[in-house]
Parts: structure tokens; sequence; C-alpha cells
């Protein structure tokens, strides 16, 4: 929860310094995506994850 809440944090300064975006309308959303759910070269990132760790 910590990370999250700086990851809100310094995400909506950054908006602000760069954009000059107001922080009382900007919004950060985290949405969390299941591993099977996203992949990156045609394999899922959980199928990635286990074959990293079976060459180890």
């Amino acid at each position: 929860a910590a990370q999250k809440a700086e990851l809100i944090e310094r995400t909506t300064q950054m908006l602000v310094d760069v954009l000059g975006k107001n922080p009382a309308s900007t919004f950060v959303v985290i949405e969390e995506v299941p591993t099977d759910n996203w992949g990156v070269g045609g394999i899922s990132v959980t199928e990635q994850r286990r074959r990293a760790t079976d060459r180890r």
C-alpha cells in the first residue's frame, strides 16, 4: 500500500511539474493485470517467468 501511495503521489507531481497539470483534477489509476492476461513476444508473462525459473 505504501508503494502505491508513493507512486500516485510522485506521478501526480511529475504531471504537475512537466505538464502544468492541476493536481486536484489529476487522476492516477493503478490497474494490476494478472500475468496470465498479458504477454510479450507471443508468450504470457506467467510463462516467461516460469521458463526463467526453470533455467536457474
